[in-house]
């Protein structure tokens, strides 16, 4: 049932009349805020997560169909206290990742505001293929701001962005690994090989995914995959990373408050550690991009499987260290 402040709002969308909308939103969200404390709700952050969920479904609207400069607003603390929505604030995915499907980045660069927003509105511009390594502000970790050449395999495969919808919802491709037993075979896994615990890579790749289970072992790709598959006998096979690409990308959107740009983020981290440095932006593009290309990557099914999953060992033969992602969820 579509109740009368619905219908005035859709009534204002229709006519253009994004301003009032957008201020609209502002005092919807600020009295939520507001309410929320008054009613001994807690912490100011919050109250301030409860008031985004409520006015998220007007905050999509104005993201996805207002004009640049009405719709990067949202995220502008100009309002007032409690009116600005926030990095985790979503409807179908997070306000800031509608926004970013909606312009390019030169409209959207002189208008956005808070450096965490403008980050991932960046990184999401660089998923749908725009190259902002020219006029855009470096990332902090050093994540390039165009894809690598293996990214760009990865991303014709199956696009992680979500295409969203005026009114709400949106569209994805539900990208697993693997995605079929097409091109596996049978295959006998030897005995598992020796856990190494404490590796930075294995904490990065835990945090990519934190539904699935994570392992890093001193040898072959298979000897990690026999730490976590459900037996010595599976259905699996090798295929290239940039194959494997779009389907850990979006392994870290963990929920309709991160998109895409999180999951290419924590990836980057994950072989940033892999190439054995401290810190993301400490790693060498080149390095990365060398062990990439030298990458034995092994995937396999598991019968127990529910709607999402993921079943991959990477393996570096540089350094005889394999490590290995496996999980599945309802999404």
């Amino acid at each position: 049932m579509i109740t009368y402040e619905e219908h005035r709002l859709r009534s204002l969308a229709d006519e253009g009349r994004w301003i009032e909308l957008l201020g609209a939103y502002r005092q919807a969200r600020a009295a939520a805020v507001a309410l929320d404390l008054a009613d001994g709700g807690g912490a100011v952050a919050a109250a301030r997560s409860r008031a985004g969920a409520a006015t998220a479904p007007l905050g999509h609207l104005i993201a996805y169909a207002a004009p640049p400069e009405v719709s990067a607003r949202l995220f502008d603390p100009d309002g007032g206290p409690g009116t600005a929505a926030g990095v985790t604030d979503h409807d179908a995915g997070p306000l800031w990742e509608v926004l970013a499907t909606r312009h390019t980045w030169r409209r959207l660069a002189p208008l956005l505001g808070p450096p965490e927003v403008r980050r991932l509105v960046a990184q999401t511009r660089v998923l749908l293929g725009e190259d902002l390594s020219w006029g855009a502000e470096p990332d902090p970790e050093g994540v390039p701001l165009l894809l690598e050449p293996w990214e760009s395999v990865g991303r014709g495969e199956g696009a992680p962005v979500r295409e969203y919808l005026r009114h709400g919802g949106s569209r994805s491709a539900l990208l697993t690994l693997p995605a079929s037993r097409e091109g596996l075979a049978p295959v006998e896994l030897p005995e598992p090989g020796s856990r190494l615990p404490g590796q930075r890579a294995t904490r990065a790749l835990a945090e990519l995914a934190g539904w699935a289970r994570t392992v890093c072992v001193r040898g072959p790709a298979v000897g990690a995959a026999a730490q976590l598959a459900p037996g010595p006998l599976v259905t699996g096979g090798y295929l290239p990373f940039a194959l494997a690409w779009s389907a850990l990308v979006q392994a870290g959107v963990a929920d309709r408050a991160h998109g895409a740009a999180h999951g290419r983020l924590a990836l980057w981290r994950v072989l940033a550690a892999m190439t054995g440095v401290e810190r993301p932006e400490w790693a060498d593009r080149a390095e990365v991009a060398a062990l990439v290309a030298r990458m034995r990557c092994f995937t396999w099914d598991d019968p127990a499987d529910r709607l999402r999953h993921l079943h991959l060992a990477l393996e570096d033969p540089a350094t005889g260290l394999s490590w290995a992602i496996s999980g599945s969820e309802e999404v």
